[in-house]
């Protein structure tokens, strides 16, 4: 049996929390920083979660549409980091989480001030069954796409 639409619209809204917490478990929990596509991936599932807000607190059904949307964007965003990671393409090599605005020259170049250091796109922290974590929310934001779009298209 197919969720209504509201069912629809609560599993697709609160899966992409349920992303975005399993995303900050992984930063604070389990020490992995992120790199800048990471970070890029969470933007539409925080949007996500703000739709979700949004529609129930409108009842309006478009703002499904905006929700499959936004799932597809971190879908696309996460293939695209998966990619890189692979090998398949490249992205800026300078792809760095962290910043050395704030520091002086000479702070650059003393050995004893501690620096963020850099998180490589191109690097696998962790995976499961060969499938990387950008891999991953790839899969779930699309499958998260298509329950959004269920909840734009569904009966009440």
């Amino acid at each position: 049996m197919l969720p209504n639409r509201f069912q629809a619209t609560l599993l697709a809204g609160l899966g992409s929390a349920a992303m975005l917490a399993g995303a900050f478990g992984f930063q604070y929990i389990a020490g992995m920083a992120p790199c800048q596509l990471c970070l890029w991936q969470r933007w539409p599932h925080a949007a996500a979660v703000l739709i979700l807000v949004l529609a129930l607190a409108t009842g309006w059904r478009g703002l499904a549409w905006a929700g499959a949307l936004a799932a597809l964007t971190t879908a696309g965003l996460g293939l695209f980091h998966a990619g890189v990671e692979q090998g398949w393409w490249e992205f800026v090599s300078a792809c760095t989480q962290g910043s050395i605005a704030g520091l002086d020259p000479a702070a650059l170049i003393d050995p004893t001030v501690a620096t963020a250091a850099p998180v490589r796109c191109d690097q696998i922290p962790w995976s499961l069954f060969g499938i990387s974590m950008a891999g991953w929310n790839a899969i779930a934001s699309a499958g998260l796409a298509l329950v959004w779009v269920r909840a734009a298209t569904g009966r009440d």
